[in-house]
């Protein structure tokens, strides 16, 4: 390196490290930046990957390019960015004192020291590897490269139909969405439910209705004890606490670590949860050294609380910050809300901020509400269903969180969500927005608005509502409610409740009807969405009744069996 430039070394190519990198040459034309990369892919879409193996995605040399296709490797980097890449070099120590990192070749073995007056630590995650016997038997992968995903992709194509996902996450899901038409798929989560970090336990059960409905063989709160091969060394079987499942392909998908071994050999501080602490410019313990993506903690904008959230939108985020900063910038990065969208079939699912179990978990006065309906006017061709699960503290009125999931357009609302907590609003400014309508984008009051004013209205006592999980749980303990289904006779002869307790009654019929219900139990309205459930409530009340509710969500978020088809009499 030149004598009298500021010299930039960045330790890790793929998202964080890049765009540090690039950020940094625009704020410094002057500055010798180099960036080290282990492996040999630079700058590539990692949370692409599963789109790759499933085919959605062609070519994999897709996710390392520009917008108009130009493959972003060393000669791109170099020509059009002036950084100097060293693929296939790893990155052994820091020598903080004399400001060096020793790397080492990989094809030569060859080492040396490179000087920095700015590091930067983009070190990325590892995929956590169980510790089962046979995790290392041929056809097991873990995706935690490229490479990985070239080879899961060609085995699929040479005829592994048979394939086990160890890990209900999101990189698990989205696998089994991606190759859910070109193999048979085995799910096995070792927690209750699916996606169990991201969703409460009613919406999880939704995505599991879905992937059944598709085919994926699911088995939850279940461990596998381990990974059998044939004789040839490839994997022939997973064994788990439910049994023995053949296997041709087996991922393991049980999450990432942050891959610290550098920042802690080299002295730099760590935080609670176990990835690289930083602070609000992401500068380390050490203040000429940064650090960014997978590899550091981020503080959650709610809580205020230490999390891990390695996501690759978070990554770029963080490397512009450092690209900023390590050029003489002072930009800070504020925290995350731990957002996360997915697609697992026909559903979108999206959240951001706390679930409701986190939430009271952190001891705040929890309120939720679980509001269903049609993501633009239900007259305009192409409508479709989505379920909201807004979280708020009742003290304060602040919202905590948002779950949104369904086949309609749940990106739209999850952004609003993330605006809204990132600005801290109440949930009575955000039934306030002024969100676009036009009947081909929205209904006249956004679904965001409705299940805004529901929150309101159960916060200030006005609703009395039972979220679906709680009213399954009263059920199956045997409390004898009254569940009065108010929907039209052609939506009940459509699908419907079961159980010997459901009534069926219109609501255009309730007020001369309601002298067939008992007044001495409670009884728990719904419809479809649960608009003509809350009507009902109030009507009864209005004659009197004094033990009525009704179930959030209606028949769109009831995550457990149902009806279908004329009721046998």
């Amino acid at each position: 390196m030149e004598k009298g430039r500021k010299k930039i070394l960045i330790i890790g190519g793929v998202a964080a490290g890049p765009k540090a990198a690039a950020r940094a040459r625009r704020c410094d034309p002057d500055a010798e930046i180099t960036i080290v990369e282990e492996g040999s892919f630079l700058s590539y879409a990692g949370c692409g990957m599963p789109f790759y193996i499933g085919g959605t995605v062609e070519r994999h040399e897709e996710l390392m390019a520009t917008p108009v296709g130009v493959i972003r490797d060393a000669a791109f980097f170099r020509s059009v960015k002036d950084i100097k890449v060293l693929t296939g070099t790893r990155a052994e120590a820091i020598d903080r004192k004399n400001k060096t990192v020793r790397v080492t070749n990989l094809a030569t073995g060859e080492t040396s020291a490179l000087p920095y007056d700015k590091l930067v630590l983009a070190t990325g995650s590892r995929p956590v590897r169980l510790p089962i016997p046979g995790a290392d038997l041929a056809g097991v992968y873990t995706l935690g490269n490229l490479e990985e995903a070239q080879a899961i992709r060609r085995a699929v194509e040479q005829g592994a139909r048979r394939v086990v996902i160890i890990g209900g996450g999101l990189i698990g899901l989205e696998l089994a969405d991606t190759l859910g038409t070109k193999a048979e798929i085995a799910i096995f989560e070792m927690m209750d439910h699916v996606l169990s970090s991201l969703l409460d336990p009613e919406l999880s059960i939704l995505v599991e209705k879905v992937l059944r409905g598709k085919g994926v063989q699911l088995f939850l709160g279940n461990r596998v004890e381990r990974i059998e091969g044939n004789e040839q060394g490839a994997v022939a079987r997973v064994v788990t606490t439910a049994g023995s499942f053949p296997a041709d392909l087996v991922v393991i998908a049980a999450g990432v670590k942050p891959r610290v071994e550098l920042a802690k050999e080299a002295g730099l501080e760590l935080g609670e949860t176990g990835a690289i602490k930083v602070n609000a410019y992401l500068q380390t313990s050490d203040p000429d050294i940064y650090a960014g993506g997978d590899c550091v903690e981020n503080v959650h904008l709610i809580s205020g609380r230490p999390v891990y959230t390695p996501m690759g939108s978070v990554a770029n985020r963080h490397g512009r910050v450092i690209g900023d900063n390590v050029t003489g910038g002072r930009q800070s990065f504020p925290g995350v809300l731990g957002t996360a969208i997915l697609k697992v079939f026909e559903m979108i699912i999206g959240r951001t901020g706390l679930t409701e179990s986190e939430a009271r978990r952190l001891g705040y006065h929890v309120e939720s509400f679980i509001c269903s309906a049609p993501d633009r006017a239900h007259f305009y061709p192409g409508s479709k269903p989505i379920i909201i699960k807004l979280v708020a503290d009742s003290s304060t009125r602040k919202l905590l969180g948002a779950q949104i999931l369904g086949p309609g357009d749940v990106n739209k609302r999850l952004d609003v969500m993330v605006a809204a907590l990132s600005m801290g609003v109440t949930v009575d400014q955000l039934a306030a927005f002024d969100l676009a309508y036009a009947p081909p984008f929205s209904t006249a009051l956004d679904p965001i608005t409705h299940a805004a004013n529901c929150l309101r209205n159960k916060i200030d006592g006005r609703a009395r509502s039972i979220n679906p999980l709680e009213l399954k749980k009263r059920l199956s303990a045997g409390e004898e409610l009254i569940l009065l289904d108010v929907r039209t006779p052609a939506e009940f002869n459509e699908v419907r409740l079961p159980g010997s307790n459901v009534v069926f009654i219109p609501l255009g019929k309730l007020r001369e009807r309601a002298a067939e219900l008992p007044r001495d139990r409670e009884i728990v309205t719904f419809c479809k969405l649960s608009l003509r459930g809350w009507e009902a409530q109030t009507i009864l009340e209005s004659l009197g009744f004094t033990n009525v509710s009704f179930f959030e969500g209606g028949i769109v978020a009831w995550p457990f069996e149902l009806e279908t088809g004329p009721r046998q009499k």
